[in-house]
């Protein structure tokens, strides 16, 4: 079935490249973009049909999570094409996170903490969408994280296996067009955010589930990197909605040596020693989990404004 698939969504790649040339659904290089020529966008369609792949094979037994996948991805193809504005954006992400938490049974909890709840998942998919800037990095660390979260899973299976299999194989189809010094296409916001809710909706199922912080560390690599960037854009006063180049990934790119791809790759290995940490971690009592969830957010934290302030003397 998996050879299956991914023929399947190799086929949809070559399809949706022709379609999207023809159409002009491009990605035009700007003062704030980290590419030089235009580029097709929405390439991480991939990752929305390889999600309704997998819900044929069950029957669609994940409702509420195939409407909100559906959903988010319909309203970020739209904005791929014509630009929406964050008013128009913002609700629409918020009721996909209330039906992904539904989904999850949050709301049989006190009203407080899928309010919470909703607020962070709105946060968590626009800071993945921010994270989205060069080429390989949302492929490769999507990658890193999905194995992380198969590999906390595989033992005590709460999230289908089958679903994060059937996204890494997007991902690896999507790879093929992206992880390259001139990409052909894009993931495009139907890429990034559709990821970014299904990774939520993982994340999220493992919180409430096992009870524990650790699984933060999952997603700890981008999630420094956005909420440093957003504090320190709050600071200056700038639009935190609008695009930039102060995330630290693009300041290696602008003020290293290093390609976009090793940048994307330096992630996402720094990301899988964090899984190997979860991993080693997990068998000890929760009390563990605590302090040592503080400790890496608080290093990760520390590195990063280190790293932040080597590459603003550099400018």
């Amino acid at each position: 079935m998996y050879i299956i698939t991914f023929l399947i969504l190799s086929l949809v790649s070559i399809v949706y490249l022709k379609l999207a040339d023809k159409l002009n659904i491009i990605d035009k290089p700007n003062q704030r973009s980290s590419h030089t020529v235009p580029t097709i966008r929405g390439g991480g369609i991939l990752f929305v049909v390889a999600f309704f792949l997998y819900q044929i094979t069950t029957g669609f037994t994940d409702t509420y999570l195939s409407i909100a996948v559906l959903l988010i991805a319909t309203v970020s193809f739209i904005d791929d094409m014509v630009t929406l504005s964050a008013k128009i954006r913002f609700p629409f992400q918020m009721v996909t996170v209330t039906l992904v938490i539904y989904q999850i049974g949050l709301f049989n909890l006190p009203i407080w903490i899928p309010l919470i709840t909703i607020f962070l998942g709105t946060a968590f998919i626009n800071f993945f969408n921010f994270m989205d800037g060069i080429n390989g990095i949302t492929g490769l660390y999507s990658i890193a994280v999905l194995i992380g979260i198969y590999i906390v899973n595989f033992n005590n299976p709460i999230i289908s296996n089958k679903l994060i299999v059937y996204e890494l194989l997007a991902l690896v189809v999507f790879g093929c067009y992206n992880f390259r010094k001139k990409a052909r296409f894009f993931a495009g916001d139907i890429g990034s955010i559709s990821m970014a809710l299904i990774l939520a909706y993982m994340l999220i199922t493992l919180f409430y589930k096992f009870e524990s912080p650790i699984y933060i560390l999952l997603f700890v690599v981008y999630g420094a990197d956005a909420t440093i960037t957003v504090f320190y854009r709050a600071m200056i006063k700038e639009n935190i909605t609008e695009a930039h180049r102060h995330h630290i990934y693009q300041k290696l790119v602008d003020r290293t040596l290093l390609t976009h791809l090793q940048v994307a790759a330096l992630y996402s290995v720094l990301q899988l020693i964090m899984v190997a940490f979860v991993w080693l971690i997990l068998p000890y009592p929760i009390e563990i989990h605590y302090i040592f969830t503080g400790i890496v957010m608080l290093f990760m934290m520390i590195l990063y404004v280190f790293i932040y302030t080597k590459m603003e003397k550099k400018s």
